[in-house]
């Protein structure tokens, strides 16, 4: 491990936030021999720490600190001060999330040109393409152990995806599967196989899921190229007369402020926490916030168009029972406008356990049709709408104009409405959802709104013109050439898939950029 580097050492390259970007980003800049700090707002815990019960891993692990939200969505009545569900540890929403790893299509890279003008979307193709990702994919996948590539058998499927499989495929669906999933099928990596216990949310006590935390961050600590300092909020980051970036302000471990001199800053805080962090560190240089010649920062928020339902049958499923994703419909993931919208979407199983379903299930909710359908829960099946929602200008992340955290800094505030494809899209895939669960003899089955979101994107999007967005095609802002953004928030669309592997590919190919730019001296 890294002996801690000196505050004022200027040679080091500094990212905040350890999740899927700044954990990959970090360990392969380290893996390339170049002095790396990784800044993490929350604290450190370790596979044998996770607690498997879900309201005391939520405390444990969550952002729950305040934010503020606005829009017609659902979850700002039903979750006004908790919009998303990400992680506050080292290892980010990798510890949180349940492994599906799908690779973008071709025509999600290319929106504007493949579904035109939509009013109302604020549409943009990609600067990169799927040609040009499939290399660093096939990187990412052999990286995280995704099953079904490289060689690496699928996982079983457990009952929840036994109703799933026999439901779709009386429908008539054909891309029906375990899926590709970054958990250990067999012991790989020095890490053992999935053990089926159904916490993945609450952390894989077991380090069979790929996250940062176990399967990158201690390979980059090994190289002693790598420091990461846990309870360390980044408040601001700072610059030169030239407007290049000098370095980042944060708040360590007792609340003190601290300031890291670094030779170039990569923003991995998740689509709501980066753009906040652009835009606190405004400046007379840069009034509007970091990065933001283009007005773009915090604009174009996705979260991709979810909402669950579940069947209830007569006989025991006991869905909680092995991997929480344990397989995946495919099908509706095209682009096909006879549906009625554009884009797709994927059916993935989901479990949540008895205390969440409680929460989730129908927020806010109380009565007699509620008390049944929680005493059906060991008979209950269930699923998970992950759709492509439309970008928008006015879903953003704004500065709030009066409250503050605990260092004194604006919280973010989350404006969504849903746009009309995005409405279209969730109600026909209730209905097939519904039709998967019939087609096996559901006595009934429940839409559930959706819940606070981890698919996290766009706010910071990538750009062929520095006006349309906020990042180039390897993530380095079009405003200054030391700064970069390394998460899903660089998402120019959402596509229909899980954003996870695409992330880890894109930290993979922004790492090769930027060890490249340091050797000619760019950086």
């Amino acid at each position: 491990m890294a002996a801690p580097y000196a505050l004022d050492d200027a040679t080091v390259f500094v990212i905040v936030g350890s999740g899927a970007g700044g954990g990959t980003l970090g360990t392969q800049l380290a893996l390339k021999g170049i002095d790396t700090v990784i800044l993490e707002a929350g604290s450190r815990h370790e596979t044998w720490d996770f607690i498997q019960d879900e309201w005391p891993s939520f405390s444990q692990l969550a952002w729950t600190d305040k934010r503020m939200t606005s829009g017609d969505w659902r979850v700002a009545k039903d979750f006004p001060n908790l919009p998303a569900w990400i992680v506050k540890a080292v290892g980010g929403s990798t510890t949180h999330w349940a492994g599906a790893s799908l690779r973008f299509q071709d025509h999600e890279f290319k929106t504007k040109t493949t579904y035109g003008e939509l009013a109302g979307a604020n549409l943009l193709d990609w600067p990169v393409d799927s040609a040009e990702m499939d290399p660093w994919y096939t990187m990412a996948e052999d990286r995280m152990g995704v099953t079904t590539t490289n060689g690496i058998p699928g996982l079983p499927g457990n009952n929840n995806y036994k109703v799933l499989e026999a439901g779709a495929k009386k429908l008539g669906y054909k891309e029906v599967s375990t899926g590709r999933m970054a958990i250990n099928s067999q012991p790989r990596d020095d890490r053992g196989s999935c053990l089926q216990m159904g916490f993945c949310f609450q952390g894989c006590a077991s380090g069979a899921k790929w996250s940062t935390l176990v399967a990158e961050i201690p390979k980059g600590e090994a190289t002693g190229k790598l420091e990461v300092r846990p309870d360390c909020q980044v408040l601001r980051i700072e610059h030169d007369d030239a407007g290049k970036v000098t370095g980042v302000v944060y708040a360590d471990k007792d609340g003190k402020e601290q300031r890291q001199s670094a030779r170039g800053v990569a923003v991995a805080g998740n689509s709501i926490e980066s753009p906040r962090l652009l835009l606190n560190s405004h400046s007379s240089k840069f009034p509007d916030g970091l990065a933001n010649s283009s007005g773009q920062v915090g604009k174009n928020y996705m979260r991709h168009t979810t909402g669950s339902v579940y069947g209830i049958f007569d006989k025991p499923v006991h869905m909680y029972r092995g991997t929480t994703m344990a397989g995946i419909v495919r099908d509706e993931a095209r682009h096909d406008t006879s549906r009625g919208f554009a884009g797709g979407y994927e059916l993935e199983t989901l479990s949540l356990g008895i205390p969440f379903m409680a929460a989730f299930l129908n927020p806010g909710g109380w009565g007699r049709q509620f008390a049944s359908d929680m005493d059906e829960y060991k008979n209950m099946a269930g699923l998970w709408i992950v759709g492509e929602d439309m970008p928008r200008e006015e879903n953003r992340i704004t500065l709030h104009g009066t409250e503050k955290d605990k260092f004194g800094m604006p919280i973010a505030s989350v404006h969504f409405d849903d746009h009309e494809n995005d409405t279209a899209m969730r109600n026909h895939a209730f209905k097939q959802g519904a039709a998967i669960y019939d087609a096996v003899g559901a006595i009934r089955t429940i839409e559930t709104p959706p819940y606070p979101s981890t698919h996290n994107m766009g706010t910071n999007r990538m750009s062929e013109r520095a006006e349309d967005g906020v990042v180039n095609r390897f993530g380095q802002t079009h405003d200054i050439q030391n700064l970069f953004v390394s998460d899903g928030s660089q998402f120019t669309t959402g596509a229909a898939e899980n954003p996870t592997l695409t992330i880890v590919a894109l930290a993979l190919r922004q790492a090769d950029h930027i060890a490249g730019r340091m050797a000619k001296g760019e950086l």
